[in-house]
């Protein structure tokens, strides 16, 4: 008989285990990112959705430095794999198993999300590399009974460096039953009455602002932008019917 950890009543859990003695960190996701610190001002960070993302999910991190250089042939040994951590050499964290510029990472962990979740699989949301891109995949790990990998795959010829403490791999929670229900529908906005007023406040409100920003009225300069989203508000500064999150905060991973 198999028994998995206990969870918090009403808090469906991921356990995480633990193939070997030696596993790669799993944190969750942050919402800053050096791109967007670069930004004149942060402004960046303006994008709540861009920030959510970031951290809507938990991380895998590189242990230490790998480095791979493709030659753009199809075979797996085109792909020349460089782990510096000895103790993660010899496949046990990044290697070339696919060919045609697939770089190979092991997450070290066979996951179990409860009935009916599965994990949604990629690379750390909004976090560009140049010539190498990340593969996504939906994992149904509410009963598989093995691992998966990582996957990135080369765009074009060329040498990356990946740093010890980057993520390479970020996993999410998803429903796909849920998603299958869901069926969008295409309507005309002036069927919705209530709609089309609250879109057509906050487009002229919108142009507004914009025109006085770029006259650099000095009240628009002092506000520099709408921060309706930020806020969880409507233009007329009525709260969000709904729940509005200005951040997340997941938990950690919790040993056993």
């Amino acid at each position: 008989m198999i028994t998995q950890p206990q969870q918090d009543a009403g808090a469906p859990g991921i356990i995480c285990y633990q193939l070997t003695p030696r596993a790669v960190e799993l944190r969750p996701g942050v919402p800053g990112r050096a791109w967007m610190d670069a930004t004149q001002d942060s402004f960046a960070y303006r994008c709540l959705p861009l920030t959510i993302a970031n951290a809507c999910g938990w991380e895998l991190v590189l242990p230490c430095e790998v480095v791979a250089e493709w030659n753009g042939g199809p075979a797996p040994a085109d792909l020349k794999v460089t782990v510096t951590a000895p103790e993660w050499q010899e496949g046990r964290l990044a290697a070339s198993h696919f060919g045609h510029g697939v770089l190979t990472f092991h997450t070290g962990y066979m996951f179990r999300t409860p009935p009916g979740i599965s994990l949604l699989v990629r690379g750390a949301p909004n976090w560009p590399r140049p010539i190498i891109t990340p593969l996504d995949g939906v994992v149904e790990t509410d009963w598989l009974p093995f691992s998966f990998t990582m996957n990135w795959v080369f765009t074009v010829p060329g040498r990356i460096r990946m740093r010890a403490g980057d993520p390479f791999g970020f996993v999410m929670p998803v429903e796909l039953a849920r998603i299958e229900a869901m069926s969008p529908h295409i309507v005309p906005i002036d069927s919705a009455p209530e709609e089309a007023a609250r879109y057509r406040e906050w487009a002229t409100a919108r142009n507004d602002f914009t025109t006085r920003l770029m006259a650099r009225e000095p009240d628009a300069m002092q506000q520099r932008w709408q921060k309706w989203y930020t806020r969880g508000t409507l233009p007329d500064g009525t709260p969000s019917p709904q729940e509005h999150r200005s951040k997340l905060k997941l938990k950690k991973p919790s040993a056993s």
